[in-house]
């Protein structure tokens, strides 16, 4: 009897300290680092506006969340925010060296399309130039 309670403690502690590792490693792990991930699609910028357009539902879950590179003219510069065609607004964490006019590749996060000023918004972007 006393050898079966034991084994019963020592299964149920291995579980918990079990569950106490993943729930640590699911809480605490590390933050995407944009930068240093592979596009997963490159786009021109009209073409990724026309996706949208299109069928909105079929561009989230093609584009939505996933790493993109965008590419196309620099029609406005406001600090670390940048428009590229008019149509793809681009959030950088830092003050990139871009003017308007310039011909850019721009690699961030698509997170959807704003249906208010019919734009592709991306965060945590970073520029080949």
């Amino acid at each position: 009897m006393k050898k079966r309670s034991v084994k019963i403690i020592a299964i149920i502690l291995v579980v918990l300290a079990g569950t106490f590792f993943l729930l640590y490693g699911y809480v605490y792990k590390e933050a995407r680092n944009i930068t240093t991930e592979d596009a997963t699609y490159t786009v021109l910028a009209t073409q990724l506006i026309s996706d949208y357009e299109a069928d909105l539902q079929a561009a989230n879950s093609k584009y939505l969340n996933k790493t993109i590179a965008v590419q196309g003219v620099v029609t406005h510069v406001a600090d670390s925010l940048i428009t590229i065609d008019s149509v793809v607004f681009c959030a950088f964490d830092y003050k990139e060296k871009i003017n308007v006019d310039d011909t850019v590749t721009v690699k961030g996060r698509c997170i959807g399309y704003d249906e208010i000023f019919g734009e592709v918004k991306l965060d945590q972007c970073s520029s080949n130039e």
